[in-house]
């Protein structure tokens, strides 16, 4: 499972990345990965026109959208589209930020902050820009 994330390095600059999630438990239910931080959950919904000029993440969170899809750039330049059912981890809260915008339609989205003091939310080090973190 792929998690879109978006992190500001050293300089300030913000990039994309991907993350795979390892599946570590299978049960009856089905499979599961490792337990993650989280501090919370948050519903959202977004008009279609909406447009959020450059800023910084105002916390380190997850972001999955249920029914729709918006756009994210980062600094970088590369832009991606964030679908229907993906998720995103924000983590750019210093730098030059990312651009957000609506692709037209409403969407209803579920924002779930990770507290600031845990590490990456995904593990302290990423060992890769395409990287897949193995939780411990």
């Amino acid at each position: 499972m792929r998690v879109h994330n978006i992190y500001a390095d050293e300089t300030g600059e913000t990039h994309f990345r991907d993350i795979e999630i390892e599946w570590a438990e299978e049960g009856p239910d089905g499979t599961t990965s490792k337990r993650f931080p989280a501090a919370g959950i948050i519903f959202r919904k977004t008009p279609g026109d909406w447009h959020f000029d450059w800023h910084t993440a105002t916390r380190r969170q997850y972001v999955i959208n249920l029914d729709g899809s918006h756009k994210i750039t980062a600094s970088d330049g590369e832009t991606r589209t964030i679908g229907q059912g993906e998720v995103i981890l924000i983590e750019d809260m210093h730098g030059k930020g990312h651009l957000s915008e609506a692709l037209g339609k409403l969407r209803h989205s579920i924002l779930i902050p990770v507290d600031n003091d845990v590490g990456s939310a995904l593990g302290d080090t990423l060992r890769s820009p395409s990287s897949t973190y193995w939780p411990e």
